[in-house]
Parts: C-alpha cells; sequence; structure tokens
C-alpha cells in the first residue's frame, strides 16, 4: 500500500475526498543539506513549497450553483504558498489541504 501513495497517491486519495475546490498536496521532501553541503538540523530546514496533487475536489460552485471546473488534477506538480494550508498526518504520511486558490503554479517538467 505504501507504494501506491509514493507512484500515484491511488490509496491515499481513496481515503480522503476533499469538497469543493480543495486538494490533497503530498509535499516534496524538505533538503537535509545545504547547496554549500551543510547538514540541516530539522529546524532550520525550510518548509517545502512544492508538492504532487494526490486528491482533488469536484470544483467550486459559482453564485448560480453551476460546478467550476478545477485548473489542476491529480498528479499535477505545484507550487504552493509557503504557509497555505492545513497540515495534517494520515498514516506515515504529511499531507496538506488546500484551496486551489492557494496554488500559485504548476510544474511541467
Amino acid at each position: 500500500m505504501a507504494k501506491a501513495q509514493e507512484t500515484n497517491g491511488t490509496a491515499v486519495a481513496s481515503k480522503l475526498q476533499p469538497f469543493g475546490d480543495r486538494v490533497v498536496v503530498k509535499p516534496s521532501e524538505r533538503e537535509e543539506v545545504s547547496r554549500g553541503g551543510i547538514v540541516l538540523p530539522d529546524t532550520a530546514k525550510e518548509k517545502p513549497q512544492r508538492g504532487t496533487v494526490i486528491a482533488a475536489g469536484k470544483g467550486r460552485r459559482d453564485d448560480d450553483g453551476d460546478r467550476i471546473a478545477m485548473d489542476v488534477k491529480v498528479g499535477d506538480e505545484v507550487l504552493f504558498a509557503k504557509y497555505a494550508g492545513t497540515e495534517f498526518k494520515l498514516e506515515d504520511d504529511d499531507l496538506l489541504i488546500l484551496s486551489e486558490k492557494d496554488i500559485l503554479a504548476v510544474i511541467s517538467e
């Protein structure tokens, strides 16, 4: 089951279904070593701003009740606001639920 969470998030996504325009993101790992080669303690590590969408809501509704489609989808690598969203732990995974408006960009490689 852990393998599925690392590859595409289907195991976690099957347990979580965000509402509206919310997405569940698995943040990228924090840097352990600085560019200069110095090992960083946990307190000095920067909070990640990049991650992978593992679950997405259906989109928010407009004033007429019509659903507005999401611009991101499961599997997208995204850049998000530094202190956005709500952090939580599901099984052994650190995850983040945030609103689509807190996603700054989709990273295409």
